[in-house]
């Protein structure tokens, strides 16, 4: 909609007789308005409004000059809004709503409440006494932090002669310094309390040192986001890339035991609050100071530069690439492999290693570099976390895992997503956001509308992290086509059902599981996303996992703080659901409870269920059908989870090292904390599982086999320390993926 026709319905809402400037009150509600139709200009005419109502429309923000000086009730329920600060804009408004605009949370409540003094009711309660508490005691509070951490810790840093570079440097840090360090009130208004640190800080040095304040109330990371995004385009390309490949010298004997035990790093250690913050002490996610200093090579290498492929305009000024005729080919050429390698990728042959006894024989095939912030050759600190293989979409058996998939393998980790052919070790494809961390993708495959009203089937790739934003990238036309905003904290990871191709499950650092159907893009990639449920979970979900018989009922999670599980049935009115049940699991000294991390969490066949604790080492294996009976029974219910056995693994309490299945083979996988992946083949076990009916052995089940990390130099220095954070098998078990804490994802071929 244009202003200019934004304007007309304006003057239809109105008499023609009455003037604009006289309008007292006015109903904009249900015209489908953006925030782009809200023209400034024709607001200013409107100097004596008192009442706006802007409901039911689809405003993501309000404009920051629209200039109502009079202003009292607005109305802004049933749209998309984010941010509440524009608001301030209207200091004597007195009545405002914004229902219904989920991420909007408390805290964007507490900002509009210290923003309009003269506010007496919000979403139709009266909220003055709470609101002359967080004008006047909260900010006292805070001033006194604010002003005593200055005291302590930079008053002493500033010498009595300063310059205006000096004070600029000592104002950043203690910026940063305040906001991570001074906290008020309960952890779900720490946003909140960000703010309003900020600003006091600013004030505070304004006042004391005569440094002009930030009139901006966002946060110090709200604004370096924008200023990164600044330099991306509108839409973020899919592009071709070289990438680093890193060969070991030499490979270990596959045939070890676990007789020794592993015991935990100190200066790797995690706690809850850690966990609040991201995977693993997360560089994006951390308020703390910079992390640990990246590895440095002895060896001196060049750049790494992406291959700048040719890109068009598309007809809204976006840019994508070019028709597929223009495209650069996945598959290089000899030439081309030569220029790889001249542009500084390291391409090496492995050392082929005599078979010995070990049950399953695999050959390390690749150890790329392909996530590195900003390309560098120098990040091995860069995390991986997730990894999937592509399905085949013109098989119609895809879903069966007895078929053969793709060799194609999507991996994600700091600010990239990577396609990586397993065989070749060729990075196809290289996605970047510079301002996101990837924690989590998925693949769907969608029957989408092509030019000539055709219908074909294309693989859809979600990926989510640290923003808490779902990208949609269609693989085959190498772009992001659209993003879904699913919560207003980290999404930790997502998956989609198997049943119904467009519904897509997104569990996020606000402890709400939501489920989205993601649509399907037309011809002109426009598609519309809605939500259907939030499940509320009582601690951060970490992973999850629909139940294989009935998938489209009843959904698992792994949480900070146990495992829990939900109905999902669409058939009810309910849309935000509480858990039906959490699950109880021995703890070290053999009692039963529900307090415990589950990092990890998979199937590993219709009925029996594989989940980790980071603290037991072991992995448990469970039953749904004798654990759970939905039938007649009352919600958030404590169970005894069944256990049928138990599988020997590191006593590393490091978290995050996460498990996977392999269920046409019967495997079980996980990485340790040094570097090493723990095989389990459980194809002797699961037909007795499905028969017995005693007690379980007591009698831990060792791996069948341990693959370990091999002897690996990255421009003549050794990579030690490595965490296995994923690892991930082909549907077949052709290919082994396994992602790490130093930017290496490491593919082995099964012999």
């Amino acid at each position: 909609m244009s202003k200019i026709t934004t304007e007309l319905l304006l003057e239809r809402a109105v008499p023609r007789s009455t003037r604009l400037r006289k309008i007292e009150t006015l109903n904009l509600s249900k015209l489908q308005l953006k925030t782009g139709d809200l023209d400034p200009r024709l607001f200013s005419r409107l100097r004596h409004l008192q009442k706006l109502d802007l409901s039911d429309n689809l405003l993501d923000k309000f404009p920051n000059s629209l200039t109502l000086p009079d202003l009292r009730v607005l109305n802004c329920n049933n749209n998309q809004l984010e941010d509440v600060t524009a608001l301030k804009q209207f200091p004597l408004l007195e009545e405002l709503t914004y229902e219904n605009n989920m991420y909007l949370t408390t805290n964007d409540d507490y900002k509009v409440m210290f923003l309009l003094q003269n506010l007496r009711l919000l979403n139709g309660k009266d909220i003055t006494k709470l609101a002359n508490h967080v004008r006047h005691v909260n900010s006292r509070k805070l001033t006194n932090k604010v002003t005593a951490h200055w005291e302590k810790f930079f008053r002493d840093q500033l010498p009595e002669k300063y310059t205006v570079e000096q004070v600029k440097s000592i104002k950043k840090k203690f910026l940063k310094s305040v906001q991570t360090n001074v906290v008020y009130g309960p952890s779900s208004l720490s946003e909140f309390t960000r703010w309003r640190v900020k600003m006091i800080a600013e004030e505070f040095l304004a006042s004391s040192l005569g440094l002009e304040e930030n009139t901006d109330p966002k946060t110090e990371e709200e604004t370096d986001e924008n200023e990164e995004e600044s330099t991306e385009s509108p839409r973020e390309v899919v592009e071709d890339i070289s990438q680093v490949k890193l060969t070991p010298n030499k490979r270990k004997r596959n045939n070890s035991t676990p007789s020794s035990r592993n015991k935990r790093s100190k200066s790797q250690a995690t706690t809850k609050e850690e966990a609040a913050l991201g995977p693993r002490k997360s560089s994006h996610l951390q308020d703390d100071p910079a992390p640990d200093k990246p590895r440095t090579s002895n060896q001196k290498a060049k750049a790494a530069a992406p291959d700048q492929g040719a890109e068009g305009t598309h007809g809204n000024g976006e840019q994508i690439p070019k028709t597929q005729s223009n495209r650069r080919s996945c598959q290089l050429t000899a030439e081309q492999k030569s220029q790889e390698q001249d542009n500084g990728v390291v391409s090496l042959t492995p050392v082929k290693n005599v078979k010995g006894k070990e049950d399953v024989s695999a050959e390390p095939l690749h150890f790329l570099q392909c996530h590195s912030k900003g390309n560098s050759r120098e990040d091995f600190k860069t995390q991986l976390w997730s990894c999937v293989f592509e399905p085949l979409p013109d098989s119609e058996s895809r879903k069966d895992p007895t078929v053969s998939s793709s060799r194609t393998v999507a991996t994600c980790g700091g600010e990239a997503v990577c396609l990586i052919d397993c065989e070749t070790g060729m990075v196809l494809k290289k996605y970047k956001v510079a301002t996101e961390e990837f924690f989590s993708v998925a693949w769907t495959t969608l029957t989408m509308v092509v030019g000539d009203s055709r219908k074909k089937t294309h693989n859809i790739l979600a990926a989510a992290g640290r923003r808490g934003i779902v990208k949609l990238i269609h693989v085959a036309a190498d772009f992001c086509y659209g993003e879904i905003k699913a919560h207003k904290k980290p999404i930790a990871t997502i998956c989609f059902s198997p049943t119904h191709e467009t519904h897509l499950f997104t569990a996020s650092y606000d402890k709400r599981i939501a489920l989205w159907d993601i649509g399907i893009p037309d011809c002109d990639y426009n598609f519309k996303a809605s939500q259907l449920l939030v499940l509320e979970a009582l601690s951060i979900p970490l992973r999850i996992a629909l139940v294989p018989t009935c998938p489209d009922q009843y959904l698992l999670a792994g949480c900070e703080e146990g495992c829990f599980c939900w109905n999902i049935k669409l058939d009810k009115e309910q849309k935000n659901r509480p858990f039906e049940a959490m699950f109880q699991f021995p703890d070290d000294e053999g009692d039963m409870t529900t307090s415990h991390r589950v990092d990890g969490l998979a199937f590993l066949n219709d009925d029996v269920i594989v989940s980790k604790s980071s603290k037991t080492g072991c992995i448990f294996l469970w039953s749904w059908s004798r654990s759970f009976d939905g039938k007649g029974k009352a919600s958030q219910r404590t169970i005894s989870a069944v256990i049928l056995a138990e599988l020997e693994w590191s006593t590393t309490d490091m978290s995050y090292l996460t498990l996977s299945t392999c269920p046409a083979k019967e495997y079980v996988f996980c990485g340790d904390e040094k570097g090493s992946v723990w095989m389990y083949n459980l194809s002797n076990c699961t037909t007795a599982w499905s028969t017995a009916k005693g007690k379980r052995s007591d009698k831990r089940i060792p791996p069948t086999q341990i693959l370990k990390w091999p002897e690996l130099r990255a421009n003549g220095e050794q990579l030690t320390e490595v965490l296995i954070n994923n690892v991930v098998t082909d549907p077949t078990f052709t290919y082994l993926v396994a992602l790490t804490s130093v930017n290496i994802t490491a593919i082995w071929k099964k012999s």
